[in-house]
């Protein structure tokens, strides 16, 4: 397997909730994805809360923890909220197709919410931080 979108949207969720996706399948697109499924089956809230523990949890076994940044986790999430809400998509493919910035221009995107490297900040990784410049 070569690509994270060789698995069906549940099967993702599977792996990665149960720590068995390969790490090389896990990249920004992925989180993404995993952020899709989770606003579209159980709620931005939820996503939010579920995807910060599992992507914790996956790191953790890793021994890759200094990757965690829970306030890019979250701010992705709530980002595909915002575009879910305008999609009229049906799969995450066509998703992705439809808003390439987020795969492409993600962290501009950020960067109109945030006055400050969240990539870096050592409270921005433990701690989800709100947007000091435009709300999502």
């Amino acid at each position: 397997m070569n690509h994270n979108l060789d698995l069906n949207d549940s099967e993702f969720e599977k792996q990665f909730r149960d720590g068995i996706l390969a790490p090389s399948l896990f990249n920004h697109e992925a989180h993404l994805r995993l952020a899709w499924i989770h606003v579209s089956k159980y709620g931005v809230d939820t996503a939010c809360k579920e995807i910060s523990n599992q992507i914790l949890a996956y790191v953790t076994q890793l021994g890759e923890t200094d990757k965690f940044n829970k306030t890019l986790t979250i701010a992705a999430v709530r980002t595909v909220n915002h575009f879910l809400l305008k999609s009229k998509s049906n799969s995450f493919q066509d998703f992705i197709t439809e808003f390439p910035r987020l795969k492409y221009n993600f962290k501009d995107l950020l960067d109109s919410h945030y006055g400050f490297d969240i990539f870096n900040s050592e409270k921005a990784k433990t701690h989800y931080v709100e947007p000091d410049l435009l709300p999502f």
